[in-house]
């Protein structure tokens, strides 16, 4: 059965039932960091850095991010799974025709490219503004934001709307960046979620200046979802914004929690956002198998994603 999905949805914020995140109090202090998720705050000259780093040469030579998850796998994948079971993790394989295509999109406020330096070298992932009590929240894979393990990324930006190399609503940094720890201490590919809080620009909150999308947990699996990225690799260009859609499907390796649709999105694709019909945000772009062509997954989002997200949230 057709689907419809308006883009325009993910350009405001939407209101949240009670499975999607709630607004906290205003004056409530920022929330303690739980068990099980890794919180950084960003010193403020690492912040004046990055906004100065990014020049239009710096974004388009970023590597594709899908690179960093080599020889990265879930930490406890089903008993029958061989253990060098072939996996090509961050962007889907491209099979021969007939086979799907990522659509043309145009620009949507609240999706842009991610920036960030990792390990001395520079990345591009995708991300997108949610909703939350500060305004300033940006989602994405965590992949994008921490090594896994090891470090978390620097030069950390937000750029919205992007397209062929414009910034038209800026270049936001990240003051703070959270992962579970899962992913933190040991690359847990069932945990490839993140969240990024940026600074105001020019006196307004990033929700304020392009909009946020609500965001869900814990919903049923099998869903449709459309999807969202910058596919940078081949045979894309990551210049412009693609999209895929489809009803999502558990992992048949069953080597993850992770669910997929059909997608030919590439690596810079990695982090955007997948939406439920109802325009929440609900998965990301994650990775893809070698052995499976043009399927991209995207991490569960249950009470792990949930309690990352809250840590962060009014942070």
């Amino acid at each position: 059965m057709k689907r419809s999905f308006r883009a325009g949805l993910a350009g405001v914020a939407l209101v949240a039932c009670s499975l999607l995140a709630a607004p906290l109090a205003a004056n409530a202090a920022p929330p303690e960091v739980p068990p099980g998720v890794d919180r950084r705050a960003v010193p403020a000259a690492e912040q004046a850095a990055a906004a100065e780093y990014w020049t239009p040469d710096r974004m388009r030579s970023a590597i594709p991010a899908d690179v960093l998850l080599q020889g990265k796998r879930a930490t406890t994948p089903a008993p029958e799974v061989a253990a060098g079971a072939p996996v090509t993790y961050g962007k889907p394989v491209k099979g021969d025709a007939p086979q799907p295509k990522a659509t043309n999109e145009n620009p949507v406020r609240n999706i842009g490219k991610v920036f960030f330096t990792l390990n001395g070298a520079n990345y591009v992932c995708s991300g997108n503004s949610v909703s939350a009590p500060n305004a300033s929240l940006v989602s994405t894979a965590a992949h994008c934001v921490h090594s896994g393990p090891g470090a978390y990324a620097t030069n950390w930006v937000f750029v919205p709307a992007y397209q062929n190399g414009s910034a038209p609503y800026g270049r936001w940094t990240a003051t703070a960046l959270v992962a579970p720890s899962q992913w933190t201490q040991s690359g847990d590919m069932s945990y490839d979620v993140a969240f990024a809080k940026v600074a105001p620009l020019s006196g307004r909150t990033l929700a304020a200046t392009v909009g946020s999308t609500a965001i869900a947990f814990n919903q049923a699996r099998g869903l449709w979802y459309k999807a969202y990225g910058y596919p940078a690799a081949s045979p894309f260009n990551g210049q412009t914004l693609k999209g895929c859609s489809g009803t999502a499907t558990q992992d048949p390796y069953r080597q993850t929690m992770s669910q997929g649709i059909p997608c030919d999105m590439t690596g810079g694709s990695s982090g955007g956002p997948w939406f439920l019909s109802s325009g929440a945000q609900n998965s990301v772009n994650s990775f893809g198998y070698n052995a499976i062509r043009n399927v991209m997954f995207g991490p569960y989002y249950g009470t792990v994603a949930q309690s990352t997200y809250s840590a962060i949230a009014s942070y």
